[in-house]
């Protein structure tokens, strides 16, 4: 997030402060199979680390300053941090199975969206969590993007807004899924957003919030 170290909980909890609906969050697994709230498959850009995250404990992990002072929160840390919805983006099959066991057991089905840009990885959660919400997220897409959706189970896209186009959106209105964009920063990407009148969008910024219904 753009006003907080990113991926923290200090970041979590200023989003839901500043009244953003949703929280969204990136998620990897560590070397002993911990829930990590990571952007990166590595720790080089947002902590005093280096390495991957596949490479380090969870005790490692939390050895490092994620900015100002904070550590790297493992996921169900977040949950008990925030009381908003949580937009969980997973990055392969592994980490669906993990995050499976966890909205599972803390019964999350109706708290959690499980998103992701790998169509595999929703199909499996989807499988392992009867009714959870999925959403596939595309940066590099046409308009068969809507076909992967479909074909994945998904009920929402999340599209990057420098892609998006009305064709794409009104093929998303017609199979049925609502359309959510990132990352909007701009008052042009604002203005975007209602032209299309897209269900919402994710910001860096929760100052946003004042003109329009995002999440960060």
């Amino acid at each position: 997030m753009g006003v907080e170290p990113e991926n923290t909980l200090r970041s979590f909890v200023a989003a839901e402060q500043a009244g953003l609906d949703v929280v969204e969050l990136d998620l990897h697994l560590s070397k002993d199979g911990a829930l990590v709230v990571m952007h990166d498959a590595d720790v080089d850009r947002t902590t005093d680390g280096a390495g991957a995250i596949a490479d380090k404990t969870l005790e490692e992990l939390r050895a490092l300053d994620a900015g100002r002072g904070e550590r790297v929160p493992v996921f169900e840390e977040v949950l008990d941090a925030v009381s908003v919805p949580v937009q969980a983006e997973i990055k392969d099959v592994a980490a669906a199975r993990t995050l499976a066991e966890v909205i599972l057991r803390r019964d999350l089905v109706d708290r959690v969206e499980v998103i992701s840009f790998h169509d595999e990885a929703i199909v499996e959660i989807a499988r392992l969590v009867p009714g959870v919400r999925t959403a596939l997220v595309a940066e590099h897409y046409g308009p068969e993007v809507v076909d992967r959706a479909v074909a994945a189970g998904a009920a929402t896209l999340c599209l990057d807004i420098n892609r998006i186009t009305l064709e794409v959106v009104e093929r998303a209105r017609k199979a049925g899924l609502r359309v959510l964009c990132w990352t909007v920063n701009t008052q042009d990407h604002l203005r975007l957003v209602r032209a299309l009148g897209l269900d919402g969008a994710t910001t860096d910024y929760p100052e946003i919030k004042r003109t329009g219904r995002f999440t960060a």
